[in-house]
């Protein structure tokens, strides 16, 4: 598969990659190393960097 480069999506990542806006190519490398992408939490949470399954849970229900 060809990850194509799409400028239309509006990437709410802070961290600054290769990825943004190459949404098959960062939830590869997300998900090669046990992470969830940027776009799975809130904006707040997102700019801590913790990209794990234990921030993502907390960021969802009201934890953080």
């Amino acid at each position: 598969m060809i990850c194509e480069h799409n400028k239309s999506i509006n990437c709410p990542c802070t961290y600054s990659c290769d990825k943004h806006g190459k949404c098959c190519d960062c939830i590869t490398y997300h998900r090669d190393n046990g992470e969830f992408p940027a776009c799975f939490f809130t904006s707040e949470i997102e700019k801590t960097y913790d990209r794990s399954f234990e921030a993502l849970i907390k960021d969802r229900s009201g934890h953080i």
